[in-house]
């Protein structure tokens, strides 16, 4: 799993990224009460808006880690928005990205180095 300073994680099984919030993420955030996914075949630059996440606190746009299409959005998060905090590096995933430039992934931090980077904050 690889973490931006933005707060979200990416984790790549072959070409195919899955993305979300991270926990610190979620828990600033308080209880989620929307999440609005993109749409599959949209495609993305790395640091694009590509979601949205609302909780009771404060609405906040979700950027892409990486560059692809989306080839599977996660529906169930706009019934169950509340997964987002019960889940949010497993179960509460935002979409599913064909990356098109896995060197992309260089850029990203990995768990210990995710770590210290919260440990400035």
């Amino acid at each position: 799993m690889h973490f931006t300073k933005d707060h979200e994680w990416v984790s790549l099984n072959g070409d195919i990224a899955t993305v979300g919030i991270s926990k610190h993420a979620a828990e600033a955030l308080g209880d989620v009460v929307f999440v609005e996914v993109p749409e599959v075949g949209k495609t993305f630059a790395k640091g694009d808006s590509f979601a949205v996440v609302e909780s009771v606190k404060a609405a906040s746009d979700v950027y892409a880690p990486v560059s692809g299409e989306v080839v599977e959005a996660n529906d169930v998060l706009s019934t169950a928005p509340e997964t987002v905090n019960a889940a949010p590096e497993a179960d509460g995933w935002f979409a599913k990205i064909k990356i098109s430039d896995a060197s992309q992934l260089d850029g990203l931090m990995d768990q210990a180095a995710y770590d210290a980077f919260l440990a400035t904050l």
